[in-house]
């Protein structure tokens, strides 16, 4: 489950993460490619690739010359994949782990 994964994969993640914070509410702008690159110090293109991804999702919306908006059901849709994901493929390795080890429900609960 530590497999390396791409760049703008992890640039994504974390976008979506500010999205769904709140970060970057509905309506917000997001930050330009090359200013999200040189925060990053990620290449412009692999930002503009992260972002692609979600202009294709209908996540956010383009103005052209002007910049890139996070759209109305961005963060809630964003939060419903995540759940999806770590459910479909995060959460069946983890519970293999705690059923591996014998913890039960109270070991986790002591450490939250």
């Amino acid at each position: 489950m530590t497999q390396a994964r791409p760049v703008y994969l992890k640039l994504r993640d974390q976008i979506a993460a500010a999205i769904i914070q709140g970060d970057y509410p509905e309506g917000a702008m997001l930050p330009s490619v090359r200013a999200l690159a040189a925060e990053q110090g990620a290449n412009p293109l692999t930002v503009a690739k992260a972002y692609q991804q979600f202009q294709n999702d209908g996540l956010v919306e383009v103005q052209r010359g002007v910049g890139m908006y996070v759209v109305k059901g961005a963060a809630e849709l964003l939060r419903k994949r995540e759940c999806d994901t770590f459910l479909r493929e995060e959460w069946p390795e983890i519970r293999a782990r705690i059923l591996r080890l014998g913890l039960s429900p109270a070991d986790l609960v002591a450490q939250a």
